[in-house]
């Protein structure tokens, strides 16, 4: 009997999502088994026995009924969590170490350029003025970092390793070795008093959207040698209230923004964070998807899974992440 085919779905125009490369690396480490693009008319869904997809529209997989599992090429499953008719089958998410260490990388690289003041510097550097700063050390900062799951814990680690203090905040109790954790609604306001550089890393659900919003600002510590805290989300778009967060940079609520994602991605041409003097823009680039290392993941939990194994890092649909 051949084995079941694995359909590929991949919204996105980025350089880096092209359907094509993906196509080729699955087929690389999956030879013995068919690999097709979505939409394909020629296909007979039911032959279909595995998804691999990245932000599919609601009703896209709703005709395979053969389906096996859906891996997710990204980490926010959020783009799924809407479909309704998404079939009833394990949903995989993305755990892989070159993508938790991309986040790594990024996060500690915009914490370090607003704790080192490079905004200020690359303004002195481009009027030519030459007015260093006090620069305090690592420790007079404390970082919190929202949302304590695989990519939280390693930049959380990553962070206490250079020094500075770390606290971290998760929905549900956990605990990081040498972070003061804090969880649940309980918990929030004291995690929030003792930050002054916060990370957002969550997932986004009901429960989180908007969660970036000017009442957690304002209970930031304002104490630390930075003075107006700063907030780098590296989440998702809709984990912020851009209002919000336009409205805390302009009063002084926020000394900084560091944003990777946007509630409308491409962001638009006429949006103000293009040119605002207080925010670090980037492309949603902070943890790209490597097409070789997640279809060499996928294979590999499709194989154990075949082989009568558990698949890993399966999606909790009730919590959406």
């Amino acid at each position: 009997m051949s084995k079941g085919t694995i359909a590929l779905l991949v919204n996105s125009n980025a350089q880096n999502w092209s359907p094509e490369r993906w196509k080729a690396r699955f087929g690389e480490v999956c030879p013995d088994r068919r690999v097709v693009l979505l939409p394909d008319p020629a296909l007979d869904p039911a032959e279909v026995h595995y998804a691999a997809v990245w932000k599919p529209k609601p009703g896209d997989l709703a005709a395979f009924k053969n389906l096996r599992a859906i891996f997710n090429l990204g980490a926010g499953v959020d783009a799924l969590m809407v479909d309704r008719s998404l079939p009833d089958v394990p949903l995989v998410r993305v755990a892989v170490g070159d993508l938790t260490d991309r986040m790594t990388e990024y996060v500690v690289l915009h914490v370090l350029m607003h704790h080192r003041q490079e905004l200020y510097l690359r303004d002195s550097q481009r009027a030519r003025r030459w007015e260093p700063k006090y620069q305090w050390v690592a420790s007079a900062i404390t970082v919190g970092v929202m949302g304590l799951g695989t990519l939280g814990a390693a930049s959380a680690d990553a962070l206490r390793a250079l020094g500075f203090r770390v606290v971290g905040w998760s929905r549900s109790e956990k605990q990081v070795e040498g972070v003061t954790c804090f969880h649940g609604s309980d918990g929030l306001d004291a995690f929030l008093r003792a930050t002054n550089i916060l990370v957002c890393l969550l997932p986004l659900t009901p429960d989180t959207r908007h969660v970036l919003n000017r009442d957690v600002f304002a209970k930031l510590d304002r104490s630390s040698p930075m003075g107006a805290p700063v907030i780098i989300n590296a989440g998702r778009g809709g984990l912020q209230n851009e209002p919000d967060i336009l409205r805390s940079l302009d009063d002084g609520t926020l000394g900084a923004a560091s944003l990777d994602v946007f509630e409308t991605e491409p962001l638009p041409e006429a949006s103000p964070f293009w040119t605002h003097p207080k925010v670090v823009l980037t492309p949603h680039n902070a943890a790209d998807t490597d097409a070789d290392e997640i279809s060499k993941y996928v294979a590999r939990q499709i194989a154990q899974f075949e082989a009568g194994g558990a698949l890993e890092n399966v999606v909790d649909r009730g919590r959406g992440y």
